[in-house]
């Protein structure tokens, strides 16, 4: 009863995503302005004439002047839905809409969903490849066999552009992927192992043809479908892709051959196989039974006849889930960003290596936590990565693009891969195009950040990255044993006491160096030896501050749990001297359309006018770490004297300190952050602003209001922070939020890992 219960809600859940709040998945939206009759004029008559003779001249100008370049079809019939048959091209839809939301959310990829009522493949394929003129790529999908491989074949024929069936091919290179890895692990080689599969349908013969690629021998294939072995001389439901696996043997069933078999390969129906089969299977067998939704066998019933088995579903709630969407949106993007006429051998098997190599390595922080509580690393129990790994598109994307480059195929050819890949990433890490200035001049130098969190996973995860991208040397404070236990859960290379330092509180040689530091500075303002004693095994933050200022580490981390204003406390006693102290923390948004940084959002809850000066001098030497030119805008409810109220006044006096100043950036105030943002606006309320266009940075009265548009940017503005920058602390001392990603922290560790110290 509560299993019934559980599906109705889990349905009716279902029904509610498609329904709420507008019908479907999938909307429209222009990506040019249309506000004004210029703007019609351009997007439509007369103006639109010049993109379309432009076009005419050369067919290959499409991709610059209309989004074809960008933009996939999802054909389908609905003759074969996965799990629901032949339930034609209307009920196949919301399948399809939901292929077109995975192209856009994986792979930023456009697309439209088309279903055709036709049932012949030759007229199917006439439709599809009448379609060429709209679309840059043609995704074929849920389309019965053998049709399937006629529709196929006739547009790849015909058409300029990648046909690509990703029932069969998808499905292929994510098996090729993880196959590959299963043979790593158990010590086997394509060329030797003997494979029995299930299933005569699109998939499985796929599956099989990329197999022989990647050095299966065909005699070593054994083919069953619902009507037992494909023999030779068998007539009955047989096709020309069967027929080439046919064996000459007496054997008839599964039973018979599934003796000494290495791999079992099943896309077929739920309990084909039997426990008693799989304990006939070869040693370390490796066990694929992706029928859906229940597979050939469950994962239980082949531990309890071999326990050592590689094993892979098609479901997501166990281990190594073969799901095609860790292919297709990325094979589609390098073949797009190339113009490669078709997706070819070389890409598809170029796709297996990327995704194949992708699960060796270190498991990414953003997968890690998008399956918090899982153990992602490589081993029988994670043979390819997870669909969410942010790194699929760098990897295979680029992956696919250089072997259509290496085999002719691509029309548009990028010049540097490496900057390609670059592109690639920046799209995924949406940091990262603007921080590489930042990591360029952390590049350049040396220094030792000392974490002061250092059990945190987060801040084992940025360790790795610092090792793995940079040349900074990570000190991570914490427990030896509880950081090497946690390396080793989240799969991490990294070894404590090898690749980076460990700081313990509880035993460290310079525990006494540290505490009577500590006493000398905090002697005069209450605190004893003994006090000094326990700070120093106790307050990581205040160790990591003691080693910056013994000058055993050159910049601290820390923050990741706990209250900003807490830690500050400790920065403050301890790093605050010699003419540094904090000037403000620094957020920068990065948000859809342009970078925003705001100020100051934690540390001056009502600053002065001097502080707000300070504060904006600040941010304007930070911000031009990241290669941009500062246009700082003065924010208070008061709009250019407008009215007489407390903001308005210390900005007010703020604006006089700073003209005394003679800055050598543009800054403008007091002025709401509509006038900010929005340079017409501000034209029309004060013609004569100091700077034109829109602000890049606010800096406003009150911290509440700081902190307030900086949260509502991320939770409701889709922006994503890096920082907060603490200013003012030569670059000594940062203090991030507990809601800091392991990204975000790396992100603040090469603004750390700088030497150069003027930037406030």
């Amino acid at each position: 009863m509560d299993d019934e219960k559980s599906r109705q809600a889990a349905r009716e859940a279902a029904l509610r995503y498609h329904a709420y709040p507008k019908p479907g998945k999938l909307e429209i939206r222009a990506t040019k302005p249309l506000a004004n009759g210029q703007d019609l004029a351009r997007a439509y008559s007369p103006g639109v004439a010049e993109a379309c003779l432009e076009i005419v001249k050369d067919p290959a100008a499409a991709a610059k002047y209309t989004a074809r370049g960008n933009l996939v079809a999802v054909v389908s019939n609905g003759s074969a839905v996965l799990g629901l048959g032949n339930i034609g091209g209307l009920a196949a839809k919301p399948v399809m809409e939901g292929k077109a939301v995975l192209f856009k959310n994986f792979a930023g990829i456009d697309c439209f969903d088309i279903e055709l009522n036709e049932s012949d493949p030759e007229k199917l394929a006439d439709i599809v490849c009448a379609m060429e003129p709209t679309f840059g790529a043609i995704n074929l999908e849920d389309i019965k066999a053998p049709d399937c491989f006629i529709v196929e074949q006739r547009c790849r024929e015909r058409m300029n552009i990648p046909v690509f069936h990703d029932d069969q091919h998808g499905t292929a290179i994510v098996v090729g992927a993880a196959v590959t890895n299963a043979l790593h692990i158990a010590g086997k080689r394509f060329e030797d192992i003997k494979i029995v599969s299930t299933g005569g349908g699109a998939a499985g013969i796929a599956c099989l043809n990329m197999l022989l690629k990647l050095g299966v021998q065909r005699e070593n294939i054994w083919l069953c479908d619902v009507h037992g072995l494909v023999y030779e001389g068998r007539a009955e439901d047989m096709n020309p892709q069967k027929a080439a696996f046919a064996q000459a043997t007496q054997s008839r069933t599964l039973d018979d051959v599934i003796d000494g078999a290495d791999l079992f390969l099943g896309l077929s129906a739920p309990k084909v196989l039997t426990a008693g089969m799989v304990g006939r299977m070869a040693q370390r067998p490796i066990v694929f039974a992706l029928a859906n939704p229940t597979p050939e066998i469950l994962p239980d019933e082949v531990r309890t006849v071999a326990p050592d088995a590689i094993i892979a579903t098609g479901r997501s709630d166990y281990p190594n889930q073969v799901n095609n969407v860790l292919c297709f949106p990325f094979i589609f993007r390098g073949a797009l960003d190339v113009g490669a006429t078709e997706i070819n051998d070389a890409m598809q098997i170029a796709c297996i290596d990327g995704i194949a190599a992708l699960a060796r390595a270190t498991t990414s922080a953003e997968a890690a936590e998008a399956y918090r509580g899982e153990q992602l690393v490589f081993g029988v129990d994670y043979l390819i990565p997870k669909p969410f790994d942010p790194r699929l598109m760098g990897v295979v994307a680029s992956a696919v693009a250089n072997a259509a480059m290496e085999t002719g195929v691509a029309t548009r050819p990028v010049e540097d891969l490496a900057v390609y890949r670059e592109k690639l990433d920046g799209s995924v890490f949406r940091s990262s195009m603007i921080m590489r200035p930042v990591f360029a001049a952390a590049a350049r130098s040396q220094r030792r950040i000392v974490f002061a969190e250092g059990e945190d996973e987060r801040v084992l995860r940025t360790a790795q990255a610092i090792i793995e991208e940079m040349t900074d040397i990570p000190i991570l404070i914490g427990r030896p044993e509880i950081i090497a236990r946690r390396c080793e859960k989240a799969g991490l290379t990294i070894k404590p006491g090898e690749d980076f330092e460990i700081v313990n509180p509880e035993d460290d040689s310079r525990y006494r160096k540290y505490w009577e530091a500590y006493l000398r500075l905090m002697s005069r303002r209450g605190v004893t030896p003994d006090l000094a004693k326990v700070i120093m095994r106790t307050n990581t933050t205040a160790i990591a501050a003691i080693m910056v200022y013994c000058n055993d580490a050159d910049s601290m981390v820390c923050g990741s749990f706990g209250q900003y204003l807490w830690h500050l406390n400790y920065v403050r006693q301890i790093l605050a001297h010699d003419g540094a102290h904090p000037r403000g923390a620094l957020s920068l948004m990065i948000t859809e359309h342009e970078p925003l940084f705001i100020a100051d959002t934690h540390v001056h809850p009502e600053p002065t006018p001097e502080q707000i000066a300070d504060t904006v001098m600040a941010a304007a030497n930070h911000v031009r770490r990241f290669g941009l030119k500062p246009n700082i805008a003065l924010c208070s409810h008061s709009q250019f004297g407008n009215l007489d109220i407390d903001s308005g006044r210390r900005v007010r006096q703020a604006m006089a300190l700073l003209e005394a100043r003679e800055p050598d950036f543009a800054y403008e105030g007091e002025m709401h952050t509509d006038s900010a943002l929005d340079p017409e606006l501000r034209a029309r309320i004060f013609p004569n602003s100091r700077f034109e266009g829109p602000a890049n940075v606010l800096v406003f009265a009150y911290g509440d209001a700081a902190s307030g548009v900086r949260n509502i940017l991320k939770m409701r503005g889709g922006a994503l922070e890096v920082g907060p920058i603490l200013m003012g602390m030569g670059n000594r001392a940062h203090i991030v939020t507990p809601s800091i990603t392991a990204r975000g922290l790396l992100n603040i560790s090469a603004l750390a890992g700088t030497d150069v110290m003027h930037y406030g």
